[in-house]
């Protein structure tokens, strides 16, 4: 279900595994709970993850500890970085999706031309051969399903993604990736390569993990339009 990647005086991280429900459902615990359940404390999270999407996690251990970051959330002092494969290719193989999301059919959501509270999110691709694509993201903002609209909308959903994509894979194929942030004067960088999935686990992949993206914010990222 999960693992613990650091133990902190305040907060842990955890790595979920994909296909874990955030919440508790159905009377199944979900990770949050099950990560109480076994450490024997009161948890606060403060960002999430879909289902499908596997990746890092910050819980806090505290409601002073929640507080902070809830407010580094906001004021968009936390980076967070995600990888994608998708079949295709986009128009632009670097960019931004930029709009407002609204609700659709089938608890999905949809991207507008509208721009009055958009959903913002940086994207860096590169080949992995055979048609298929993996993509560096970087959300500026925290919306409902904000990455996985944000790759149907430009034509490559994401692999796996049974509810915006129609390919059907071992998993979804999106993973939180990594985590850089400054609490209480300290720095910290989280990076967990996913554990997963014949695509993130093939050689082009790793290559392309333990070069090129190694240290996402290096990267030369596309300007904002």
């Amino acid at each position: 279900m999960y693992q613990i990647i650091s133990q902190q005086d305040d907060f842990i991280i955890i790595n979920k595994a994909p296909n874990v429900h955030f919440h508790s459902q159905d009377g199944s615990a979900g990770v949050v709970a099950q990560a109480e359940i076994d450490l024997g404390i009161k948890l606060f999270a403060v960002h999430r993850l879909d289902t499908p999407t596997s990746g890092l996690l910050i819980l806090a251990k505290n409601p002073v500890a929640a507080n902070c970051f809830t407010q580094m959330f906001t004021a968009h002092q936390i980076q967070k970085y995600y990888l994608a494969i998708a079949n295709g290719k986009p128009k632009k193989k670097q960019g931004w999706v930029i709009g407002d999301m609204a609700k659709a059919r089938r608890s999905m959501y949809k991207l507008l031309r509208s721009k009055d509270n958009p959903a913002i999110t940086q994207f860096y691709s590169t080949s992995l051969g055979a048609g298929i694509r993996a993509y560096l993201l970087k959300p500026h903002s925290g919306k409902t399903h904000q990455l996985r609209v944000a790759l149907a909308s430009i034509g490559v959903p994401i692999l796996g993604d049974s509810l915006y994509g129609e390919a059907i894979d071992d998993r979804c194929y999106l993973h939180a990736y990594q985590l850089n942030f400054c609490y209480l004067g300290q720095e910290f960088q989280f990076t967990q390569p996913p554990q997963q999935g014949l695509h993130f686990l093939a050689p082009t992949m790793q290559t392309c993990l333990l070069n090129e993206w190694l240290l996402p914010a290096k990267l030369d990222w596309p300007q904002k339009p």
